[in-house]
């Protein structure tokens, strides 16, 4: 695999935000009057990332895809735990396509199965993982196991930079050197604010390379 580059790109988050909204009322897929989907902003920056990356590792077209996200079960489950509950209350969630559907589909559709996998982790689903753990218990592999894989850590949603130790209001967020891999991507919310989302990513040299000549991916980054 060689280096792994490691680049953090700003994402203008109100621009895609708008732009895939309209994408989903107009898309090739979207009746005029079937129901809308009510997809996030950070699930449709997910998407957009899991076509640009399968795209710049120019998969074959039946090769099997993963996108793993994180999910806050804090909620899901029945009864709820405390927003503020201090144990790890999160699980992850991989959602699979070929390389061929992700990029000959369009931008919603690769949303929307991220998005479907999301509403279905209920509470049965998180006890079911839990009473899976208990009757086999393992550490959670990290790593991009067959070159196909990304993981998204991480969440806009964190105020990292409402964080002040007396130094005054962070420079930037970084998240260090631990569980880096290709395919490894953080979120975090954009320093100048706005909706803004800045995106730690790495990937092999030759990946990132792609990505940051990827058209699609590339009109929604300001900056570096």
């Amino acid at each position: 695999m060689g280096k792994q580059s490691n680049d953090t790109l700003k994402v203008a988050d109100g621009k895609f935000t708008a732009i895939l909204e309209n994408l989903l009322r107009n898309g090739d897929g979207g009746a005029p009057n079937a129901k809308t989907t009510e997809i996030s902003s950070f699930q449709s920056l997910c998407a957009l990332l899991w076509r640009a990356v399968t795209r710049a590792r120019k998969l074959p077209g039946s090769k099997k895809t993963t996108f793993r996200m994180a999910v806050n079960c804090r909620h899901r489950l029945q009864p709820k735990l405390d927003p503020y509950y201090f144990g790890n209350a999160i699980q992850s969630i991989p959602t699979y396509a070929t390389a061929n559907d992700v990029l000959s589909r369009d931008l919603p559709w690769c949303a929307e199965q991220l998005n479907k996998n999301v509403l279905a982790h209920d509470d049965g689903t998180v006890r079911r993982f839990v009473e899976d753990w208990e009757g086999n218990p393992r550490c959670f592999p990290l790593g991009n196991f067959d070159g196909a894989m990304i993981t998204m850590g991480s969440s806009p949603r964190f105020p990292m930079y409402d964080n002040d130790f007396g130094w005054g209001r962070p420079i930037a967020v970084r998240s260090g050197r631990a569980n880096k891999f290709d395919g490894k991507i953080s979120a975090f919310p954009g320093r100048e604010g706005g909706g803004s989302v800045d995106l730690e990513v790495v990937l092999a040299p030759e990946t990132m390379a792609g990505l940051e000549s990827d058209l699609e991916f590339m009109q929604y980054v300001s900056g570096r």
